[in-house]
């Protein structure tokens, strides 16, 4: 009786979705042949490009779509497998910039997620040499301030535990704790358990518009996202699991309180006013992470799938264009900005990644 219930509840739940998985694959489908037939796979490994290729590839792993799994290879092989290309290590800088001595900053680190993952595909030792070279090298130094701003969470964790999975290395558990442990004690609010996007925008040094503390939707999508991720890859044994997720936990608490009626997140999620209006990167990866929990016990069904029904309405029904396109995502930036015009025709790469992995689990939850 029990699981005959159980199964009545899940196809109860399935049911208020107001979709089907195969409309849902027929999205995926949509979304992202539209964005690689307009875009050439041949483009830099910086951090916006490769936030999409993470997407591509959960597309990939769900429909063994072998055009997607090319797009990313042809991508990856046009950059030698490599983020910032420098091989001189006495110039390898950790902080922000777009040359090819920052090797050692986050934006150009998470490309070694995909690369991983086409790894793992075909093992040629190739395709993460310059992974293990990067990280083992970042690994050695004495520091443990590379992440100092929320993106940089999403970039690099899940970049640890792969690797680690991959290797069996335990320093990358070892040091990934250690970087976020340092980031929470810049960014991260205990009480609101929320991270703000990076010091300068810390309360009350930094307020939104209505005077209130300004969480960036994207920035928390990021590490939302990200601790997701993590929790997928790493081993039922490290000593520090309990505190991801306790973080990933809290996060979830406060993402379902400052939804807004139309299913989206606002660009400050505590001030809805600040920068109105619906906006598609933060509640992609929102809708992500909470479908992630859901789907692998982490979160009561009963508390998020609500959440996620209104996420997914939007997402699928507002910020889905004919054609593929997806609409109302943030150009790139670092906050919530009073007045900029997010509309149906801003578009991005890194947008267009968040969607399918929303997508992907949305699938994966009516599959189940």
């Amino acid at each position: 009786m029990a699981l005959a219930s159980c199964s009545v509840q899940k196809n109860a739940a399935r049911q208020t979705m107001g979709t089907s998985k195969e409309e849902v694959l027929g999205i995926i489908r949509q979304v992202n042949d539209h964005w690689q037939a307009g875009n050439s796979p041949k483009q830099r490994s910086f951090w916006d490009v490769a936030a999409y290729h993470t997407g591509n590839m959960e597309a990939y792993f769900l429909t063994r779509e072998e055009a997607y799994r090319r797009y990313s290879e042809e991508w990856a092989t046009h950059n030698e497998w490599k983020g910032a290309k420098s091989d001189n290590k006495s110039e390898w800088k950790f902080t922000y910039g777009e040359k090819d001595d920052y090797v050692l900053f986050g934006d150009w680190q998470i490309c070694f997620q995909t690369y991983v993952d086409l790894y793992t595909l075909q093992p040629d030792s190739t395709r993460v040499a310059r992974a293990r070279e990067v990280m083992e090298y970042q690994m050695s130094t004495a520091r443990n301030d590379y992440w100092w701003w929320a993106d940089g969470l999403y970039m690099v964790m899940p970049v640890m535990t792969k690797l680690h999975k991959l290797t069996g290395n335990p320093l990358y558990l070892e040091k990934l704790h250690e970087y976020f442990t340092y980031a929470n004690s810049i960014i991260y609010d205990p009480e609101a358990k929320l991270y703000y996007r990076d010091a300068k925008y810390v309360y009350p040094k930094h307020k939104s518009t209505g005077g209130k503390k300004d969480f960036w939707a994207r920035g928390d999508g990021w590490v939302f996202a990200g601790l997701a991720k993590v929790l997928r890859d790493l081993p039922a044994t490290d000593k520090h699991r309990d505190e991801y997720i306790a973080k990933y936990k809290g996060m979830a608490v406060a993402i379902r309180a400052t939804q807004q009626p139309g299913g989206y997140w606002t660009r400050s999620l505590l001030d809805s006013a600040h920068a109105p209006g619906p906006e598609t990167s933060g509640t992609a990866f929102f809708t992500y992470g909470l479908l992630w929990g859901v789907n692998n016990g982490y979160l009561e069904a009963k508390d998020y799938l609500p959440v996620v029904q209104r996420s997914w309405n939007y997402l699928s029904r507002t910020a889905l264009q004919a054609g593929g396109k997806v609409g109302y995502v943030q150009p790139i930036g670092e906050r919530a900005i009073p007045g900029q015009v997010v509309n149906q025709n801003s578009t991005s790469n890194f947008g267009v990644g968040a969607f399918l992995l929303a997508a992907c689990e949305m699938y994966r939850f009516l599959e189940r």
